[in-house]
């Protein structure tokens, strides 16, 4: 259990450093354990609002297919950033592309190591 806790952790990690070096408009400061901590309070913040606001924005997901959950994500990594010294994103537009990059960076990495949801 804790195992599988610390990789999906490093996984968003690497999905964070991943979106950091493709977007200029997100920026982690800190180095490593600047990049450990920005990921940490994203997973918190995803665990605790995440199912929140997928509720709430139930029926516009159902409307659109599923789309809107990268606003939603996105906007969850916008209440990180705002946490978060080590974590900076840009306008809503960036944030969205940044939640699309995270979201297909760590689903393949997950994949990968075989941490998928079951």
């Amino acid at each position: 259990m804790l195992a599988r806790l610390v990789t999906h952790w490093l996984v968003l990690a690497v999905a964070l450093a991943v979106v950091a070096g493709l977007l200029d408009s997100v920026e982690v400061s800190g180095g490593v354990f600047g990049l450990l901590g920005a990921s940490l309070l994203f997973g918190l913040v995803d665990a605790i609002l995440g199912p929140i606001l997928r509720l709430l924005t139930l029926p516009l997901t159902l409307i659109t297919l599923g789309l809107f959950t990268l606003v939603v994500n996105a906007i969850l990594l916008f209440v990180a950033a705002g946490l978060s010294d080590n974590l900076d994103v840009g306008g809503f537009f960036p944030t969205v592309l940044a939640a699309l990059v995270i979201t297909v960076v760590s689903t393949l990495l997950g994949w990968v190591l075989g941490t998928g949801r079951r």
